[in-house]
């Protein structure tokens, strides 16, 4: 059995924004037909650009999922997304205003860098144009005047938790987590530890990401390298097989109505899941940590070490899948030092094959990706997993959706620099 905190905490509400779907329903009937989100960049021009690929959120218009149209125009792209999440998640946990105590009402989210249009400073430098370059003696004296009143609130990474609370009356413990792939587990995992200390009833966790941006798309490229492929975009991303040679850019947003267990049975909710247990690490400094990726390591088995599971109660691995060579090889290796040989008895899903790499929000979407596996029982099928890597050894699923042996999984992220984290959730 599973070891029990103190306070139990499960997860009663999920709210997806994603390039394969906006709500439960569309996300996971995406995920178990197999349907990529990733395609030709519509909402920018690729000319120039490392890739012409990206996994954008089609058709969605912010007023249908916000509280008050008049916000809009104080958010960016990504805390669009993850506000809009937020408010399907506490629909998705038909919790009501007024239900909860305020003071007893929480949020943690995740964000990623907030990207500022050049449009938006356009008009500022253009008063500071002078022959030969620009006149920064300008910039107070005229330039400050043609930039909005409220545009620093559009760049803030703590907007987006900062809108929810005020969405939602959450008026108890408030946090933001800007730790890239990892910082929606690791909000996750706050809001178990805000929970399980009583000082909160309900927690709406998340994150938020858009990299659909050129100067993100050169950043990706630079930094952790994407896909070059230019046959056809959907097989673009290849997590775990032999022939990947790169991620590709997305965006998106997902976040989940957190609570106690005897706070969620007295109210009726429909649980999800039960979160066992949650860990974090990093890799520290050395050719021989980068190469194990130590981080994951440790944070998979301080999950498992909470939780009490054992390899072999393990129904799957929701993994990181970044799709590049060398992090791949990274991942499956710590898989295989905390689990052992079992772990080519457990099935993998790399979701990232669907949606992209997005840091914060991909990881948001990724966890989403599992509560609804737990739920339905079925794991997703990884796209594109067409020749095993061997220096990967997984059974990662592939072809078509399976069925789950038992209702209980490990979902993990990683940055490139190492820091990681995972959760051991099941169903109830």
């Amino acid at each position: 059995m599973a070891g029990r905190s103190r306070i139990r905490v499960v997860v009663t509400g999920v709210g997806v924004v994603s390039p394969i779907g906006i709500g439960n329903d569309d996300f996971w009937d995406s995920l178990v037909h197999s349907r990529s989100g990733i395609n030709f960049l519509q909402s920018l021009p690729s000319d120039g650009l490392p890739s012409a690929f990206g996994a954008e959120v089609r058709d969605f218009n912010p007023t249908d999922y916000l509280r008050d149209k008049k916000f809009v125009k104080v958010m960016t792209r990504a805390i669009q997304l993850g506000v809009a999440s937020s408010n399907l998640a506490v629909k998705d946990s038909r919790i009501a205003p007024g239900m909860v105590d305020p003071y007893r009402f929480g949020v943690v989210f995740g964000a990623g860098r907030m990207t500022c249009h050049p449009s938006e400073l356009a008009a500022a430098v253009e008063v500071c144009r002078a022959e030969g370059g620009i006149d920064v003696s300008k910039w107070g004296q005229k330039a400050l005047a043609e930039i909005a009143p409220l545009w620093l609130l559009r760049q803030m990474p703590n907007m987006p938790a900062s809108h929810v609370s005020i969405d939602h009356n959450a008026c108890g413990p408030n946090n933001t987590i800007t730790c890239r792939d990892a910082s929606a587990l690791l909000a996750l995992s706050e809001a178990v530890r805000v929970i399980e200390a009583d000082r909160a009833d309900c927690m709406i966790v998340g994150a938020c990401s858009s990299n659909i941006h050129p100067v993100d798309i050169a950043k990706f490229h630079s930094f952790e390298g994407l896909s070059r492929r230019s046959d056809d975009p959907k097989r673009a991303c290849r997590p775990f097989d032999f022939e990947r040679e790169g991620a590709v850019v997305g965006e998106g947003a997902a976040s989940f109505m957190v609570e106690s267990y005897e706070h969620a049975v007295a109210r009726g909710a429909e649980i999800y899941a039960e979160i066992l247990g949650t860990g974090a690490g990093c890799d520290g400094q050395g050719a021989a940590n980068e190469a194990a990726g130590l981080g994951l390591v440790r944070a998979m088995e301080s999950a498992l070490r909470q939780s009490g599971v054992r390899p072999n109660e393990l129904g799957h691995i929701n993994a990181q899948g970044k799709s590049t060579q060398p992090d791949d090889i990274v991942e499956a290796r710590a898989y295989h030092r905390v689990l052992g040989d079992y772990v080519m008895n457990i099935p993998v899903t790399a979701l990232k094959s669907y949606v992209g790499h997005f840091d914060a929000g991909a990881g948001a979407v990724e966890l989403a990706g599992t509560l609804l596996s737990l739920k339905n029982g079925y794991v997703p099928a990884t796209l594109n997993y067409e020749i095993p890597d061997p220096r990967c050894g997984l059974n990662v699923v592939r072809g078509e959706a399976v069925r789950m042996r038992n209702r209980t999984a490990v979902t993990v992220n990683r940055t490139a620099m190492g820091q990681s984290a995972a959760a051991v959730l099941r169903a109830i």
